[in-house]
């Protein structure tokens, strides 16, 4: 067990949560954010795609970035490449998200650091997917 993966956190952002952005989100079935967005929405999480078509998506309107929407977003879902993730994390941080989840193989360890100094939860390399099916859910 690695820090990218405290049970504090994970458990947070999975029972206490309750909005998702999810970042790299399109209307393509096909794609991995697509699916478990639907696995979010399953568990009764409400999901905010950020693309920059923003396209509505699953029944959620879409927004072109995390400063875009109106209302309050407890956990930044990123599906995006290591290298583009840092930022989605900073914006995280100003929006006044609760968590950041970082997807499977999704790694920055400076933007980990960042994220917990301004005192939110981070979780970083899993998939909400994986966590909920160790729970048996």
């Amino acid at each position: 067990m690695n820090d990218w993966q405290k049970p504090d956190s994970v458990n947070f952002m999975l029972d206490e949560c309750e909005t998702w952005a999810v970042v790299g989100l399109s209307g393509d079935p096909s794609r991995t954010a697509y699916e478990i967005a639907g696995v979010l929405q399953a568990h009764g999480k409400k999901i905010v795609p950020i693309h920059p078509d923003a396209p509505v998506v699953l029944g959620e309107q879409g927004y072109a970035s995390l400063s875009e929407v109106p209302f309050p977003i407890d956990v930044v879902d990123v599906f995006r490449r290591s290298e583009a993730a840092g930022e989605f994390a900073d914006e995280a941080v100003k929006i006044g998200a609760k968590g950041v989840w970082f997807q499977l193989r999704v790694i920055d360890e400076e933007a980990f650091a960042r994220t917990l100094d301004a005192g939110l939860h981070m979780v970083m390399d899993t998939c909400p997917a994986i966590e909920w099916g160790k729970r048996g859910e």
